[in-house]
């Protein structure tokens, strides 16, 4: 059985309102749900009703109708308001509709064209609740966290998986990891996983590129964290373009919560594309000469492409090394504070590496992995929560077995 319309007639004439009522008592789609001599008595009978059309009249005594309307209006945005009126002036009608009328109907009128008025107000106020009701969200968009460095074998990937794993765990987010170290790539190897596509593979496919097309491409390494691997062979990286890295990482922000990407030690235009894009830049430092000369030298070009503060942060890793260098002295010179100290520990770290497990989850209490739980805390902000993660780790010999065969 449809249901049928519910109206409410304000009208000062109790003739007028019993016309109403008796015309709508022969039509089957609607029923007067209530009745107002007034202004202020329809506005405060609207509030409990909720009727889907108001017929109102606009002289009435106290509270006028067009003031009636402005009010219901503002309260009951959902009903469709008709204004019934013996002023067919233009000036009235704009009132009217400026107070929020849907349509103005001039006495007198037939009872045909009132039904149709309230069936075509009707109607089109369903129509305009259901846009509203299935207009889509904004997508939410996750944050790029870039790990960068000036040269390589400084810990830059190991930072890179242990920090993912990190926000994935004290997060509870989906993360996403892509490993645009295009050449020399090992985030597939740091995290024990033999990808069956690259990065190489979807930029063949990069016109049709969606998060569903994506999702294809990667691999995962946990219910939270996938990765998207950098190619098998160096000569492969030449097939990936700046342009196919902005692509890819707009993709990868509305699919994941947070992606952390690990880079090459170079400004080629592909690295220039990541940094652009990225939400937060951790530029990773060691306490040697040749490091920290670099270093600045990276900061400078970071400032003159109008990176913030905001934007770069340093990290100091190996930071416990002994090395003869005044930590407040290095940062006086790089004109940059450590926003995060990650100590050393080669006996955790070269082993996490050896066997594939992020020391996050094999040593999650150990000084260098509590320091990454600090690091995942300062780029991830609110939303922090403990969760459990557990990762059965696999030998060394395993490893090369499944690697090599």
């Amino acid at each position: 059985m449809t249901e049928k319309i519910k109206v409410f007639i304000a009208d000062d004439i109790a003739a007028t309102r019993e016309n109403i009522c008796k015309l709508m008592e022969f039509d089957p789609e609607m029923m007067v749900i209530g009745q107002a001599g007034s202004g202020g008595e329809a506005v405060e009978k609207v509030k409990i009703l909720q009727p889907d059309v108001i017929l109102m009249d606009i002289n009435m005594p106290g509270m006028d109708g067009i003031t009636a309307t402005e009010q219901i209006a503002a309260e009951a945005p959902n009903a469709c308001i008709i204004i019934m009126s013996v002023q067919g002036e233009q000036e009235y009608l704009r009132r009217a509709m400026v107070a929020g009328a849907k349509n103005y109907l001039v006495k007198p009128f037939s009872g045909d064209e009132l039904l149709q008025a309230i069936r075509q107000g009707f109607t089109n106020e369903k129509k305009r609740r259901n846009i509203v009701r299935f207009e889509p969200k904004p997508q939410e968009q996750g944050k790029i966290i870039t790990i960068f460095s000036t040269k390589g074998g400084i810990g830059k990937t190991t930072i890179a998986t242990n920090l993912a794993v990190a926000l994935a765990a004290k997060t509870g987010s989906r993360i996403g990891i892509v490993d645009a170290d295009l050449q020399f790539g090992d985030v597939a190897l740091f995290l024990n996983l033999i990808p069956r596509a690259t990065i190489a593979d979807l930029v063949r496919d990069i016109e049709h590129l969606d998060a569903n097309l994506l999702d294809g491409y990667l691999t995962q390494f946990n219910n939270s964290v996938k990765l998207l691997p950098a190619p098998v062979r160096p000569e492969q990286a030449e097939t990936v373009t700046g342009s196919h890295m902005s692509a890819i990482l707009k993709t990868m922000r509305s699919s994941f919560m947070y992606t952390v990407i690990d880079t090459a030690p170079t400004f080629s235009d592909n690295m220039l594309a990541v940094l652009d894009v990225s939400d937060i830049v951790l530029v990773v430092a060691a306490l040697d000469l040749p490091t920290i000369k670099n270093v600045k030298l990276c900061l400078e070009i970071m400032e003159s492409l109008n990176y913030g503060e905001d934007k770069i942060k340093v990290v100091l890793n190996r930071a416990n090394t002994d090395a003869g260098m005044d930590i407040g002295e290095v940062e006086e010179s790089l004109k940059y504070k450590f926003s995060a100290m990650v100590p050393s520990d080669g006996k955790i770290v070269v082993a996490s590496v050896n066997r594939g497990v992020p020391f996050v989850v094999s040593h999650p209490e150990a000084p260098v992995a509590q320091s990454m739980f600090n690091l995942a805390r300062l780029v991830a902000g609110s939303g922090w929560q403990e969760q459990s993660e557990e990762q059965s780790p696999m030998g060394v010999v395993q490893r090369f077995k499944r690697l090599f065969g």
